[in-house]
């Protein structure tokens, strides 16, 4: 009998006592894997051996879930340090605890958003209190953090972790769980006969080359069986992101519908963000806790000067005859501060300034689809930073009529038509709604935006008078709608589901 050489080899290294894996083989034969792989097929056809599968499944920590195994979990830091500050007996200054604890960075986050999801106490208006018969002994992920090998894989099957804890585990990125195919060879009893019968290695060709073509060689040589059957690796190409996607045609539809789109820094100063929107300096979304500012450099230098007169006016006096303002302090200084953008409508601030592109004649419509940050607990509706679709609409006599109906249009293009609207209180719009949209696979009202006609308190000193009706709504929220996903950490973030995204059939 005549077989291939890489036949040869696996035939010979394989046993007909026990099962051989592949790569078992592969070390044996000094072959590639894919090799000895498609050997073992061809061998297979032939009654020669017989190829088994099984899928394992193995779970290893990553460089966070190996650090909390030594430093322990924040949530169980942040709960330590909460007793120790008496928070069992009476509430403590969260700020206190959280710097006492030794806390930075993320860390921060995390621990905030399962502190009290686990019970270890309530975080509530800055402060933070701790159950006395919490008991993080019994804390199902650090436990499971000790019991893993903290620098190999191990076998799912062999740890003694429920699959609700494993899962937390991964969801959180503390642990990595891989599945893979393994492929075991066993000579059949034809194959111990041929082996005994003695094998011959036939000279074979795997590759047509310029020489043998060019000399005529190919004439007489023999080539190798090409099995198509044959699994091969697989290789995922990269492709654009479905928010990205989305983004895009958002953009598109807005561009159809006549909007033209706005630019503008994703960091800038308080001034922009919040002031020049009537946002009283001391409102709690203006707090450290809400906001992410610059530690270098802090402050801004270029404001327009006479602007920051007029916004200054508003905010302490208000407008118009019947205005008060806020009667709160107001500090330049503040004003000047630099910060991540919480949301684009710094963006329509510059813009309806005349501070961008200059002075804007009405009917104008304008728009932007940006990313925006903000301190926000993560959930599954909540991300530290996300897209905002901006936009506004300049013209004499606007309604809520006119609002409406153009929710109604933007969303009707996505096939979203059973939007909800629920009045609201905004300080830079009045009267104001928030936009609700029913989940395909829940059945639940899900938020999608905010909206409202601007203020005369914020349009006065902006040199705008006329009406101007504006709304952000959430990029990702629209995707929930589209394509039923319950969990924007899937699609976008540090635990984003790649599997999830390139099996998403994209609509458009």
């Amino acid at each position: 009998m005549q077989l291939k050489e890489s036949q040869v080899a696996v035939l010979e290294a394989a046993s007909a006592d026990e099962a051989t894996s592949v790569d078992a083989l592969a070390a044996a034969t000094d072959l590639p894997p894919e090799t000895v792989t498609g050997a073992a097929f061809e061998l297979e056809e032939a009654d020669l051996v017989a190829v088994s599968e099984r899928v394992d499944e193995t779970i290893t920590l990553t460089d966070e879930g190996r650090a909390y195994a030594t430093d322990r979990l924040p949530e169980v830091r942040l709960y330590e340090t909460a007793l120790e500050a008496g928070a069992d007996e009476a509430p403590a200054q969260m700020g206190q605890v959280i710097g006492q604890s030794g806390l930075e960075g993320p860390q921060v986050d995390i621990a905030l958003s399962n502190y009290a999801r686990k019970g270890y106490g309530a975080i509530d208006s800055g402060e933070i209190t701790a159950d006395p018969d919490a008991d993080p002994s019994v804390d199902a992920e650090a436990n499971a953090l000790e019991v893993l090998p903290s620098d190999e894989e191990t076998a799912v099957e062999r740890v003694d972790i429920d699959e609700k804890t494993l899962e937390g585990l991964e969801r959180r990125g503390l642990a990595d769980r891989r599945e893979s195919t393994v492929r075991e060879v066993t000579l059949t009893e034809a194959g111990v006969t041929a082996l005994m019968e003695g094998i011959e290695t036939a000279e074979t060709i795997g590759q047509v080359t310029p020489d043998l073509l060019t000399g005529g060689d190919w004439e007489d040589v023999e080539f190798a069986e090409y099995n198509v059957e044959a699994d091969a690796e697989r290789f995922d190409g990269g492709n654009v992101h479905i928010l990205r996607q989305t983004a895009e045609r958002v953009k598109d539809v807005l561009v159809g519908m006549g909007f033209q789109e706005m630019e503008g820094p994703h960091v800038d100063a308080d001034f922009w963000i919040n002031d020049c929107l009537f946002m009283p300096q001391d409102h709690p979304a203006r707090t450290h806790w809400d906001r992410f500012a610059l530690e270098a450099p802090t402050h801004i230098d270029d404001l327009p000067a006479q602007l920051v007169a007029d916004v200054e006016r508003a905010h302490r006096e208000g407008v118009g005859a019947d205005g008060e303002g806020y009667r709160s302090p107001w500090d330049e200084d503040f004003a000047r501060a630099l910060a991540l953008r919480g949301h684009t409508t710094s963006l329509s601030a510059r813009y309806l300034a005349g501070h961008e592109i200059g002075e804007i004649d009405p009917p104008a419509r304008y728009f932007s689809v940006e990313k925006v940050y903000r301190n926000d607990t993560l959930d599954p509706t909540h991300l530290l930073e996300f897209f905002q679709i901006e936009g506004w609409v300049m013209a004499e006599d606007l309604s809520v009529r006119d609002l409406m109906g153009t929710f109604e249009e933007f969303y009707a293009q996505f096939g979203i038509t059973d939007i909800e609207f629920k009045p609201h209180y905004n300080p830079y719009t009045e009267p104001s709604f928030e936009l609700f949209g029913t989940h395909p696979t829940t059945g639940e009202l899900v938020e999608i935006g905010n909206s409202g006609i601007f203020r005369e308190e914020m349009l006065e000193p902006l040199g705008v008078d006329c009406d101007v009706m504006a709304w952000g709504l959430a990029l990702e929220r629209l995707l929930m709608l589209m394509y039923g996903f319950e969990d924007i950490r899937d699609i976008h973030g540090t635990l984003c589901d790649l599997e999830l995204l390139r099996n998403t059939e994209v609509t458009y």
